[in-house]
């Protein structure tokens, strides 16, 4: 009688039996109308976390700008200040040799030989320190800007 049933429903306000096909649906709908202020909280943090996200942004934009003027002021001092220790160097062995041909006429003492090959030593040592400069600086300008 279940398996009738099941296919046959009865209507006892009619007393007749009707096609029970067996479908059924169900739907919910959930408004939530107060939440103590959850949603409220929820838009205000996003908020203050945008607000804080565009002021990091900011400063980081400013701070590589910063960056990039520096490194480029560095290299351009770097670069002008290698041309004035070539010439330094340039001039300080050009002096070493005539300070040698000197010597050996014997008009000069080997004291200035010793001190004309102290100030080329010392000129090539600033001439490796400008170029160890100007290649550090290129090398900073290069970490913002990429190779060029």
């Amino acid at each position: 009688d279940a398996n009738r049933f099941a296919v046959n429903g009865f209507d006892p306000a009619t007393g007749s039996t009707f096609r029970n096909l067996g479908y059924s649906a169900t739907a919910t709908l959930q408004l939530p109308i107060w939440n103590w202020g959850a949603s409220r909280s929820k838009v205000k943090s996003a908020e203050l976390q945008r607000d804080q996200a565009k002021l990091e942004l900011s400063f980081a934009q400013r701070k590589q700008v910063a960056d990039l003027k520096t490194f480029y002021g560095e290299a351009q001092t770097a670069r002008s200040e290698l041309e004035s220790l070539r010439q330094s160097a340039d001039l300080a062995a050009e002096s070493q040799r005539l300070t040698t041909l000197r010597y050996q006429a014997g008009e000069a003492t080997v004291l200035e030989v010793v001190d004309s090959q102290n100030t080329l030593t010392t000129a090539q040592n600033a001439l490796g320190d400008g170029q160890v400069r100007f290649r550090v600086a290129v090398a900073n300008l290069q970490t913002l800007t990429g190779k060029f």
